[in-house]
C-alpha cells in the first residue's frame, strides 16, 4: 500500500470526524472567492457613489478573512493533529520513520486542501450573484446583477489555500519531530484529578482576573480623550488578560469551592457537568479565551455596523432638517423653483433672512479658554413660522443646534463645556449671552458656515444693532425647500446638482443620505459576512474540543452503564455541561461587546438598542447550532458505550 493509498482510506474511515472541519473549510474559501469576486465587480462599482471606497473596504476585508481561516486552519490541526498522536505512535511501533508520517501527513492534508478549495471556489461562483443581489439591496441599487466568473478571485482563493496548507503543514512537522514516542500516546490523556488545594496566591490571581476586566469595562466608559489610542489599548489589553484568568483560574478556583462545599460529594449530574469542566479548564484556556474574544469582536463590529446602517436616514436629517438650500443666491433660488415647478414636483420653500457675525465661545477646556470664529443667528419665532417645531430662548439668552457636537471634541461629555457665555464685542464694549444649552442638531443644513445659534426675535434685532458696523458682520438668506414625496425626491435632487457648487457645503439632503446609505450597507455587508465566518470558525473550534472530550470520557460512560445508568440520565448530565461549555464563552462575549460598544458611541453616534439585541439574538441562535451538533456527537459516543 503507498503512501497515497493510506492517505485516501484514511481520509473515507475518518470523515465522519472531518465533515464539519470540511465543511468549514469549504464555507471559509467559498467566503474569500465572494469577497475576492466583489472587489473585481465592475457592475457594483459603476453604480457606486464615487465617495465610497469599494475595492479598498473588500481589500481590508479579504486581508482579516485570511487571519479569520488561518486561525481555524491552525487551532483545527492542532485538535485533530493531538486526537490522532497515537496513530502516529502505532506507525512508529511498527517501523515507519518520522519522515514517512510527515509525507503521509503533508499528503492527506493536501488531498483534503484541495478539495475543500475546489467545493468552495464552485460553491462560492455559483452563489456569489445572490450576494452581490444582496450587497446592492443594502446599497439601494437598482438592477439584476451579472452571471460571471472571476478568474483573477479563483487565484487569489488558491493563494490563501496555499498559504494555509504551508502554515499547517509547517505546524504537522514540528509536532512529529518534537514529539517521542511515549509523548504520542500520551498526548490524548485525560488530565488528573485535582488533589492539590488552591493556594492563596492561586486566589490572588482568580481575583485579579475578574478586577482586570472590571477595570476594562470602567476605563471603556470614559476613555474618549486627547489618549483615545492609548486608552483603546490598555482596555483591549486588560480585558483580553483578564478573561484568560478567568477562564484559566477564576472558574476553577471557583468549581474547586463548590466541590470542597459538597465535600467531594457532586452527584451525577455534577460529575458530568462541572467535575470536567475543573479538570479541564487550565487546558482549555486558550482556546476558551480566543472564543470569547473573538466572539465579542464579531459582535461589537456587527452591531456597530448595523447601528449605523440603522440610523444613517435620522443622522443625515439631523446634519440636513431642509432637503435643499441655497444661500445668496437669488439667481440660483429662483431656477431651482423653476424646474421643480417645471417637472410638476411638488415642494415647500421658505426663506430665513438673517445675518453672521464674529464671535467668542468660552471654553473652559481649551488652552486658551475660549474659541472664536463666525456665528449664525437665527430667529426662533422665524422658524416657527415655517412650521419647525423650536422653543423661543428668553431674551438675551441663546440655543446652539450642532449635529456633530460629539464628535468635534476630545471628550462626549458636552456637561463640561456647557452652560457656558458667548462674547460679542462691539465698538463701545463686550458683552455676553448665556448659552445653556446645545441641541445635537443642526436647525439648517451642515454646510451654511457659521456656529448655529438660535435666539429670539427680540435679541436678533439687539444683536443686529449693536454688531452691524463691524468687520465681519455679513447679511445671510438661505432658501430652503422641503420635498414631501420620497418618491421625487431622487428627481429634485438631479436638479439641484447643476447648483451644487462645492460637494460639501452644498450638499443636499438626498445625495448626503445615498452616499451614507452606501458606505453603511458597504459595511454592514462586509462585517455581517466576516461575522459568519468569525462564527464558522469559533464554534467549529469548540465543537472539535468536545469531539475530542467525547472519545476521552467513553469509558466513564461504560462505568455508569455498568452501574446501573442508563442514556437518559447521562445525557442530561451532558446537556448541562454543554450548556455550560458554550454559555460561558458566549455570555462573556455578549458582555465585552455591550460596554465595547457602549465605548464606541462616538463613533455611530446613534440608539444602538435595537441594531445590538437584534445582533446578538441572531449570533446566539446559529452559535448554539454547534452546541446542538455537540450533543448529537456526545449521544452517538453514549449509545455506542451502552452496548
Amino acid at each position: 500500500m503507498t503512501v497515497f493509498d493510506l492517505a485516501f482510506r484514511s481520509m473515507r474511515q475518518n470523515v465522519k470526524h472531518y465533515y464539519l472541519y470540511f465543511f468549514a473549510l469549504i464555507f471559509s474559501m467559498s467566503l474569500f472567492f465572494i469577497f475576492a469576486s466583489l472587489k473585481y465587480d465592475q457592475q457594483v462599482q459603476n453604480m457606486l457613489d464615487s465617495s465610497v471606497n469599494f475595492t479598498t473596504a473588500f481589500q481590508s476585508a479579504a486581508v482579516l478573512l485570511m487571519v479569520i481561516i488561518g486561525v481555524f486552519a491552525v487551532s483545527s490541526n492542532s485538535i485533530f493533529l493531538r486526537r490522532r498522536s497515537r496513530e502516529f505512535g502505532l506507525y512508529q511501533l511498527i517501523g515507519l520513520s518520522k519522515g514517512w508520517i510527515i509525507r503521509y501527513l503533508l499528503l492527506e492534508n493536501i488531498l483534503l486542501g484541495l478539495g475543500a478549495l475546489i467545493t468552495g471556489i464552485i460553491c462560492g461562483a455559483l452563489v456569489s450573484r445572490l450576494f452581490v443581489l444582496i450587497l446592492m439591496n443594502l446599497l439601494n441599487l437598482n438592477g439584476l446583477p451579472t452571471i460571471d466568473f472571476s478568474v483573477l478571485a479563483a487565484l487569489e482563493t488558491a493563494a490563501v489555500f496555499i498559504l494555509v496548507i504551508v502554515i499547517t503543514s509547517i505546524q504537522m512537522i514540528v509536532m512529529i519531530n518534537r514529539r517521542t514516542l511515549l509523548g504520542l500516546f500520551q498526548a490524548d490523556k485525560q488530565p488528573d484529578l485535582i488533589s492539590k488545594r488552591p493556594s492563596i496566591f492561586t486566589a490572588i490571581i482568580a481575583v485579579l482576573g475578574v478586577i482586570l476586566i472590571g477595570y476594562g469595562y470602567q476605563l471603556s466608559g470614559h476613555m474618549v480623550d486627547e489618549q483615545l489610542v492609548f486608552n483603546a489599548m490598555l482596555v483591549m489589553a486588560s480585558t483580553i488578560i483578564g478573561t484568560y484568568i478567568l477562564f484559566r483560574v477564576t472558574i476553577r478556583w471557583c468549581l474547586y469551592w463548590f466541590r470542597k462545599r459538597k465535600k467531594g460529594h457532586l452527584g451525577l449530574y455534577n460529575s458530568l457537568s462541572l467535575a470536567p469542566l475543573m479538570h479541564r479548564m487550565k487546558a482549555n484556556a486558550n482556546s476558551l479565551t480566543l472564543i470569547t474574544v473573538l466572539s465579542a469582536l464579531t459582535l461589537t463590529l456587527v452591531t456597530m455596523a448595523y447601528s449605523i446602517y440603522y440610523s444613517v436616514e435620522q443622522v443625515t436629517r439631523n446634519d440636513y432638517p431642509y432637503d435643499f438650500a441655497i444661500e445668496n443666491n437669488q439667481r440660483d433660488s429662483d431656477a431651482f423653483t423653476a424646474e421643480l415647478e417645471s417637472k410638476g414636483i411638488d415642494y415647500n420653500h421658505y426663506t430665513i433672512n438673517t445675518f453672521r457675525t464674529n464671535g467668542v465661545v468660552l471654553d473652559p477646556l481649551t488652552e486658551s479658554g475660549f474659541r472664536e470664529g463666525m456665528i449664525l443667528w437665527l430667529s426662533a419665532e422665524q422658524f416657527q413660522k415655517s412650521g419647525r417645531d423650536v422653543s423661543i430662548p428668553d431674551y438675551d439668552e441663546a440655543i446652539e443646534y450642532n449635529a456633530s457636537a460629539l464628535s468635534a471634541y476630545d471628550d462626549i461629555d458636552l456637561t463640561k463645556r456647557y452652560p457656558t457665555m458667548i462674547e460679542l464685542r462691539s465698538e463701545t464694549q463686550t458683552k455676553s449671552y448665556p448659552l445653556n444649552e446645545i441641541v445635537l442638531e443642526n436647525i439648517v443644513n451642515a454646510g451654511i458656515s457659521g456656529r448655529q445659534m438660535l435666539v429670539s426675535e427680540a435679541t436678533l434685532e439687539e444683536i443686529e444693532r449693536r454688531m452691524s458696523n463691524m468687520d465681519g458682520f455679513e447679511r445671510v438668506e438661505i432658501d430652503t425647500f422641503l420635498v414631501p414625496d420620497n418618491k421625487e425626491l431622487a428627481l429634485a435632487s438631479s436638479l439641484y446638482q447643476k447648483y451644487n457648487t462645492d460637494e460639501y457645503y452644498s450638499a443636499d439632503f438626498y445625495s448626503r443620505y445615498t452616499s451614507l446609505l452606501q458606505q453603511s450597507g458597504l459595511l454592514i455587508f462586509i462585517a455581517a459576512f466576516l461575522g459568519l465566518a468569525f462564527l464558522a470558525s469559533t464554534g467549529s473550534i469548540l465543537y472539535f474540543k468536545q469531539m475530542s472530550e467525547a472519545e476521552q470520557e467513553k469509558q466513564s460512560f461504560r462505568t455508569l452503564r455498568q452501574l446501573g445508568f442508563d442514556e437518559k440520565m447521562i445525557m442530561k448530565g451532558i446537556l448541562r455541561k454543554q450548556l455550560l461549555v458554550f454559555l460561558l464563552p458566549l455570555f462573556i462575549g455578549i458582555l465585552h461587546s455591550v460596554y465595547a460598544v457602549k465605548a464606541s458611541y462616538f463613533i455611530t453616534l446613534s440608539d444602538d438598542t435595537i441594531p445590538a439585541m437584534i445582533s446578538m439574538g441572531a449570533y446566539a441562535s446559529i452559535y448554539f447550532l454547534f452546541a446542538f451538533f455537540t450533543l448529537g456527537y456526545y449521544k452517538k459516543i453514549v449509545q455506542n458505550a451502552m452496548l
